[in-house]
């Protein structure tokens, strides 16, 4: 009764967002509207809709057609390699359930290998009352050739303009997670597919759940169920914006965790719930990857990037804005914390990789401790968010042990940490995009997959160094938000340097973005 009164206050919010209650639409004998949940449940011999068979025809239609990379196709098929074909006869035992009414539908079940895809017509994208609202309800979706989930065409609610603040409550997708349920969804991706005759793309979906519209991620009422993402590749992508609300979305991936990637335009945006992102079951990829914007209004995030690669927890094109909640975010890289953030950072780099399973307490000046880290990669950069970081003096330390709340990486409450290490630091200015390279400039176990990179070499390339700053990689005359020179009253701090050889045990904050590089163990007398 409850969840069925959430399916009604649903299609209420989205009449008043702009996006009015599709016409009813037959499906199988019955009748299918946006306040009124269709019930699908999976099976491998059989998936019922509304307790009955699904059909070829109709809002909810059951097929084996499902978009992949098929192998022995030649070098004018795409950009594949071995490792991206599949065979026929394995995409063939895909069931594939293609919705084509915009409506509520409630999936539960087990499909062992299968898709479900989205696809409201071409006119869609321009069409306010495309809208689908997807409700996992003790589901788990397997697909191994494709995405679990893809979104081919749902309205667009947004425009391509260039804005850090976007509104998603009117999104052609909703993916929602019911209340007291865990939810697994694993997925494949596609490589990039050529238009026959062409080297332009006709297909290529890398996650294990892609939308090409905007979408958001919600929990049900309460915003006590979960969602596990297992990604060959990206975990949760969209080719425009996304909003999370509430729910926990657990991604571990290949790739970036989360991604939206339309150039300078979109935005990821967590107003709530708690979102753990691990890229570490590759080769590369960060936790969480928007080519516009990240902005986190609240909610807990946890995002590890992967530990081979100069990636970063939090990495976008045009800033990070952090505004609430708790975050933890670990990398290789250190991507721009914009100085418009009202909620206060501390960024550590590490003079040497902190390797998985090593154990960080953040204690204020009272020796209260505030939190601890126990990041699920190996990393040099840490980024650390809270409502209770305030202006004063914090301490580092190595612990052995921690006792508390484990929200996945992050600890907090601590109510205890034993045979404690006091860290310092030797500098204060990190620029932006620059690696926090280890002592001796390798990854962990000495190379990464992909060979080391050349001393003193970047990426993305690396800014120039005055020789007395050479030990702290400061770049020379740097400029902008991360290098020094104030933009606005809430620029990063930038302590004067200690002198050669001296470690400063004071992590103070004093600015919106406080940043301390060089972090080691402090020297015993």
């Amino acid at each position: 009764m409850k969840r069925n009164y959430f399916a009604m206050l649903l299609g209420f919010s989205l009449i008043l967002s702009g996006c009015s209650a599709a016409p009813s639409a037959s499906l199988t004998g019955t009748t299918v509207s946006q306040t009124e949940a269709a019930l699908i449940q999976l099976g491998d011999d059989q998936v019922l809709v509304n307790g009955q068979p699904a059909v070829e025809t109709g809002a909810v239609q059951l097929s084996h057609d499902i978009v992949y990379y098929q192998a022995g196709q030649g070098e004018d098929y795409g950009e594949g390699g071995t490792e991206d074909e599949h065979s026929a006869e394995e995409a063939q035992a895909h069931t594939v359930i293609t919705i084509r009414e915009p409506g509520t539908y409630r999936v539960s079940g087990k499909l062992s290998a299968g898709q479900i895809a989205i696809d409201l017509g071409e006119q869609a994208k321009d069409n306010p009352s495309a809208v689908v609202n997807l409700i996992l309800d003790q589901a788990e979706i397997t697909c191994t050739v494709a995405p679990a989930i893809i979104v081919y065409n749902a309205y667009e609610c947004a425009k391509e303009e260039a804005l850090s603040t976007v509104d998603t409550q009117a999104a052609g997708f909703n993916l929602i997670v019911a209340d007291g349920t865990e939810n697994t969804v694993s997925g494949a991706y596609v490589a990039r597919i050529y238009q026959e005759g062409t080297t332009k793309k006709l297909h290529k979906y890398d996650a294990a759940i892609e939308s090409k519209v905007s979408l958001n991620l919600s929990g049900e009422t309460a915003g006590t169920g979960t969602l596990i993402v297992e990604a060959s590749n990206e975990g949760i992508e969209t080719s425009m914006h996304m909003t999370i609300n509430s729910g926990s979305w657990i991604i571990h991936s290949a790739d970036d965790s989360l991604n939206a990637n339309e150039d300078g335009v979109s935005v990821i945006t967590i107003n709530g719930g708690t979102v753990r992102c691990n890229a570490g079951a590759g080769q590369e990829g960060d936790g969480i990857d928007s080519n516009g914007w990240i902005v986190i209004n609240s909610g807990t995030v946890i995002a590890a990037a992967n530990p081979a690669s100069m990636d970063s927890g939090l990495d976008s094109d045009n800033g990070i804005l952090i505004h609430g909640g708790t975050v933890l975010a670990s990398g290789n890289m250190f991507d721009e914390v914009d100085p418009a953030s009202t909620q206060n950072v501390m960024v550590f780099s590490f003079a040497q990789m902190q390797n998985v399973g090593g154990k960080l307490v953040l204690s204020d000046n009272s020796g209260q401790r505030v939190a601890g880290f126990a990041a699920a990669n190996d990393y040099t950069v840490l980024v650390y968010s809270s409502p209770l970081l305030s202006e004063q003096d914090y301490t580092l330390a190595y612990a052995e042990t921690i006792e508390g709340e484990d929200l996945g990486g992050l600890i907090t409450p601590v109510t205890s940490a034993t045979d404690l290490t006091a860290l310092g630091y030797t500098g204060t200015t990190l620029g932006r995009g620059m690696g926090m390279r280890p002592q001796g400039g390798e990854f962990p176990g000495g190379k990464g997959p992909q060979g080391e990179l050349p001393q003193g070499e970047f990426p993305q390339g690396e800014p120039p160094v005055d020789e007395a700053d050479r030990e702290t990689g400061r770049p020379a005359d740097q400029e902008g938000p991360l290098g020094g020179k104030p933009e606005d009253g809430r620029s990063p701090q930038n302590h004067a340097d200690v002198p050669a050889g001296e470690l400063n045990a004071a992590f103070t904050v004093q600015s919106a973005i406080a940043m301390f590089s060089g972090i080691q163990a402090l020297r015993e007398d």
